[in-house]
């Protein structure tokens, strides 16, 4: 176990977890909280909240426990594999999957399927995310690519990030949108007044654009097609909420209730192009709604078989 023992020499304003943040800084701000509420930091002998200011002359002993070793268990979880080679795979990824393992979330992701399924995973994004080139939402169903190698996880996240990757999504969203297509163009940031949802903000915010087609037009909704230009998080859920259209069922950034009682948003990303790493040539991959999507739409259509 690692100790430090940090000494204040004069008058202080800031709380206790932000004046060691200050003072240390290899730990995290909220790694911090919750060392001092497992006990592991001691003013004077004695533990404090994150909430206490320290003042002169305290005597502050934190206490860094050992990392724990991390690995990541190989699941039998059924996966749709659409395509797959010696460069990567394509994954339909089924609404309720989380992608990546993360902290209290080390089991039942669509990597542990991946570790189960594939005999290799691109390692640059560590042990957390092999072979994660992208991500979608834990409740948004569809298409994403999984890196094998490195060369082709580099190769594709250049992609990514020059814009190059064609990504169309299928929503059903809340109202009837006015225009038959169009551009949302509004950076995206996190909110101020609840750090885990995403706005539409100018401040410390990035780029994001999203382009959309009407499909058909119902009497409280809208189906559309939408194309995603940058890659935000939760962005087409942020940008529709901002048109005040919501994604049906999204249970973060609409507060409309709908008539099928889902609390899981109707968003699936149906189609995805890019350029091979082996040939650099273009390849582009389907995916039909899945059933629950499908008979939602069915009940609006009134027909029996559809096609999107």
């Amino acid at each position: 176990m690692k100790s430090y023992e940090i000494y204040v020499d004069e008058e202080n304003i800031d709380r206790l977890d932000y004046f060691i943040s200050q003072e240390i800084d290899e730990v995290s701000r909220t790694f911090i909280q919750k060392l001092i509420k497992d006990g592991n930091v001691l003013v004077n002998g004695r533990i404090r909240k994150p909430s206490y200011l320290p003042k002169e002359g305290d005597i502050i002993l934190l206490n860094l426990p050992e990392p724990k070793k991390l690995e990541l268990i190989p699941e039998d979880i059924p996966l749709d594999i659409v395509y797959q080679d010696e460069y990567l795979a394509i994954i339909n990824k089924p609404q309720d999957m989380v992608v990546h393992p993360a902290p209290g979330n080390y089991s039942h992701t669509l990597v542990n399927a991946l570790l189960f399924h594939l005999d290799n995973l691109s390692s640059i994004n560590g042990i957390i995310r092999p072979g994660i080139v992208h991500r979608l939402d834990k409740d948004t169903s569809g298409l994403l690519v999984v890196a094998k190698t490195d060369q082709a996880h580099r190769f594709l996240s250049d992609q990514l990030k020059d814009h190059r990757v064609y990504r169309e999504y299928i929503a059903l969203v809340h109202g009837k949108l006015k225009d038959d297509e169009g551009t949302i163009n509004q950076p995206i940031g996190r909110d101020k007044k609840d750090r885990k949802k995403m706005t539409v903000t100018y401040e410390n915010s990035k780029e994001a654009i999203t382009h959309y087609k009407v499909i058909r037009r119902y009497d409280k909704y809208t189906l559309v097609s939408v194309r995603l230009e940058t890659g935000r998080t939760h962005q087409i859920r942020v940008h529709f909420s901002h048109l005040k259209h919501p994604v049906v069922g999204d249970p973060v950034y609409s507060n409309v209730k709908n008539d099928f009682n889902l609390d899981k948003q109707l968003l699936h990303a149906r189609k995805l192009g890019f350029i091979h790493p082996k040939d650099n040539s273009e390849v582009e991959f389907n995916c039909n709604l899945p059933e629950y999507f499908q008979n939602i739409i069915k009940k609006l259509d009134g027909r029996e078989n559809i096609d999107y």
